[in-house]
């Protein structure tokens, strides 16, 4: 037990390095975001997340959005608990036989005007999971999607720049490039 005191001691802590997007960059994309979604909602926009089956890795990225480096809030965006205070409802993973009821009904219960943006590879078009038996597919199998964010997970900087194309472009269909 002494020892590995003393060793805590002596080594530097063990951390991860911060990403490596550039400050002036997220300043310019948080003024960006900010304005757009102010000019064309009036006020915040509210996010609700719904997982519908995936491995956890898009939830991770989308969840990195709220830590102190991207801080999400100062952009005027939230993540919200019930859909009835939602906007977006931001989708991951490949829609499971299990979930598809239960997305339509966050669907029907989230008020007009909302956008539906689909969020991976895997909410894309079913990703590795396609052809399984308990998967319908991607999220536009079960509802019409606004925006498709790819990756495998897309980081939060691709989730950020997707919400700003979602919110310039108002309710046309987006395909981010990937």
């Amino acid at each position: 037990m002494r020892k590995l005191l003393f060793e805590s001691l002596i080594r530097p802590p063990l951390t991860e390095r911060p990403p490596l997007a550039r400050e002036a960059a997220i300043d310019e994309l948080a003024n960006a975001l900010d304005g757009a979604a102010r000019k064309r909602l009036g006020r915040s926009l509210s996010i609700r997340a719904v997982d519908a089956g995936s491995c956890n890795g898009c939830e991770l990225e989308m969840h990195a959005l709220n830590n102190a480096f991207y801080d999400i809030e100062r952009f005027g965006f939230r993540f919200v608990a019930s859909p009835r205070h939602a906007d977006v409802l931001l989708v991951t993973g490949p829609v499971t036989k299990n979930m598809r009821e239960a997305l339509k009904r966050t669907w029907d219960a989230t008020p007009n005007p909302k956008w539906v943006v689909a969020l991976g590879d895997c909410a894309r078009n079913g990703g590795c999971f396609a052809g399984s038996y308990a998967v319908v597919g991607g999220v536009s199998e079960v509802l019409p999607v606004d925006l498709h964010i790819p990756g495998c997970p897309p980081p939060p900087i691709e989730i950020l720049k997707g919400l700003l194309a979602l919110i310039e472009g108002g309710m046309q269909r987006l395909v981010l490039p990937g």
